[in-house]
């Protein structure tokens, strides 16, 4: 096998995939199976500056050297040779946001991230004018905020992009987006696709609702459809590594010029590649610093809904999303706790160290175990280190709660924290259910389901739909884009198909039901959920000015700083920075 990737990669027969997540940038490369052979990886961390939410673009490109440095160092580790071409490549990031800039290229102000919740005054706008839900962190809401608040950086705008499509302009010269990643940036028309490029009824950005929103914006925004990419879908070309862009990611001077690119995703779309959920009636989970869910919808919503985005696989289908905020970084903070007391206890009586998958192992299996709690046992938990806007909250704040009768084990606060974690994304999937939407199962993914069992059997009760695990999920965003990238060779096939036939062939795969006492027992628990909520509003009211001091948090009702947490926007949420995902 070490033989054999050693020649692939000296052959130029690999493939690169690379994914900017919210704390990680991950490079992999695969081979002509389609199995990684090597990776890479470069942590980082947004910053708080004037008000939102950012990654400088310094940052961004060495996030990335590093990162495709580190991967080169571990195939010359494993096969004793370095790499300088590749098959084929591709990269994604984390979607929405806002990189605008000017004629000669310029940023005209700092990248704001998904994470910035500055735009309700323009998505609700753009929502009711669109008949269609505009979530305040997809780009045409930046970009309409700007416009409603005068900034002056507007009047020199020349083009906007995501961060995935600012990386592949840097590195191709084209100024393009996959669908998917440009479904969060503007609506898409997902009629079927044509052959070329601007011909009607291609999947691209819905034309009606880009000469509506051109006549909000007015003539600040002279002309709309000019600053937004070009929109491509999976297996079209995407451009050419330049000798620029190699000598940007690879200073060396290693890397050759010349490599074939896959349109740019986002993470959403490489998540659906890496579950296997691209066809219709098939959806997944993923499970890091935010939770998101996605469904291949069958037909379209009746109606807009506050709590579900419609956005689109990589080849243009139409997905209904469910995104929430706060994820399982709650979880991960008790097993810090939970670590450190072992670490501690094994220090004074000389015992053997806990490693980090044995604490979760241990927790989790409390979980589920004959004598914890269907509904928790009356423990309440939130998730909130973030404000929520599935569920109407502003300004979050983690919460354990209980009443005096409520029956506190060990099992019942880990099973209350994981109910907690799937809380949200369970009252925006019921929006689904009353749309009739149908799913077969759902794959779950993220750093939480690489402790077998109890978070896939729990996720199954609170969604109500089979859960399966993928032999390959765990791999991740850069494996999928990496998947899209050699997808470009074999474009005779629909991509479920290729994904199907090819890529998932003979995987093994563990699905969990949902179990009718676990269901009741979370049915029971989201109930609760539901009446304390208005706590809240209290919560946050009652600590911000400690909050802000102590934590660094924004003030006047800003999104708080997450504390640092391994995962990624759709990454892993458990790595080794947990306690000694």
């Amino acid at each position: 096998m070490g033989d054999d990737a050693a020649r692939q990669v000296l052959d130029g027969r690999t493939t690169l995939g690379i994914e900017l997540g919210s704390t990680r940038i991950k490079a992999v490369l695969v081979d002509e199976d389609l199995r990684p052979v090597a990776s890479g990886s470069h942590e980082w961390e947004n910053e708080y500056v004037d008000g939102r939410w950012t990654y400088s673009l310094d940052a961004v490109e060495t996030g990335l050297r590093a990162a495709y440095a580190a991967l080169v160092a571990d195939v010359e580790r494993q096969y004793g040779v370095r790499p300088t071409t590749f098959r084929a490549a591709g990269v994604s990031a984390m979607m929405h946001g806002y990189l605008a800039f000017d004629a000669d290229g310029e940023l005209l102000v700092p990248f704001r991230t998904w994470r910035n919740t500055s735009t309700g005054p323009a998505a609700e706008r753009l929502s009711a004018a669109l008949d269609f839900n505009v979530p305040q962190r997809w780009s045409i809401a930046h970009l309409a905020q700007a416009v409603l608040d005068d900034e002056p950086h507007v009047a020199q705008i020349a083009g906007i992009t995501t961060l995935a499509g600012y990386v592949h302009r840097r590195l191709t010269g084209r100024d393009v987006l996959g669908v998917g990643d440009a479904s969060g940036l503007f609506p898409i028309d997902s009629a079927p696709v044509d052959s070329a490029p601007g011909d009607p009824g291609r999947r691209d950005y819905d034309a009606g609702m880009l000469a509506t929103t051109q006549e909000l914006l007015g003539a600040r925004v002279p002309d709309l459809r000019a600053l937004l990419p070009e929109v491509l879908v999976a297996g079209e070309e995407a451009g050419a590594l330049t000798p620029e862009g190699a000598a940007w990611l690879d200073p060396t001077g290693t890397l050759e010029a010349g490599v074939a690119f896959c349109p740019p995703e986002g993470d959403a779309g490489t998540g659906m590649v890496a579950t296997n959920a691209v066809a219709p009636r098939t959806g997944n989970v993923s499970v890091g610093t935010s939770i998101f869910a996605m469904v291949v919808l069958e037909r379209p919503l009746s109606t807009p809904h506050e709590e579900l985005d419609v956005v689109t696989t990589p080849s243009g289908d139409a997905v209904a999303m469910v995104h929430c905020n706060n994820g399982a970084s709650e979880i991960a903070a008790w097993a810090r706790v939970f670590g450190r007391f072992a670490a501690a206890t094994s220090e004074r009586t000389g015992g053997p160290a806990v490693g980090v998958d044995d604490v979760y192992a241990v927790l989790l299996s409390e979980a589920v175990s004959d004598d914890t709690d269907a509904d928790a046992g009356g423990l309440l938990s939130f998730n909130y280190l973030a404000g929520e806007p599935v569920t109407g909250v502003e300004d979050g704040r983690p919460l354990l709660l209980r009443t005096p009768g409520a029956r506190f084990t060990l099992g019942n606060l880990v099973r209350s924290e994981v109910h907690g974690a799937f809380a949200t994304l369970a009252i925006g999937m019921e929006v689904l259910h009353g749309e009739h939407v149908a799913v077969d199962r759902m794959t779950a993914h993220g750093g939480l389901f690489r402790t077998p069992g109890a978070p896939q059997r729990l996720l199954a009760a609170a969604l109500r739909v089979p859960v399966a695990l993928e032999e390959t999920a765990g791999e991740g965003g850069a494996w999928g884009i990496a998947v899209l990238a050699a997808y470009l060779e074999h474009t005779d096939r629909s991509l479920a198909d290729f994904l199907a036939d090819t890529v998932f062939r003979g995987d093994a795969v563990q699905v969990a039901e949902p179990d009718a006492r676990d269901v009741d027992g979370f049915r029971d628990y989201l109930d609760r959920y539901r009446a304390a909520l208005p706590v809240q509003d209290v919560a946050a009211a009652a600590t911000r000015a400690s909050a802000t001091a102590d934590q660094g948090e924004p003030a006047d009702g800003a999104e708080p700083r997450l504390p640092a947490d391994p995962s990624s926007h759709a990454d892993d949420a458990r790595t080794e920075k947990e306690p000694t995902r």
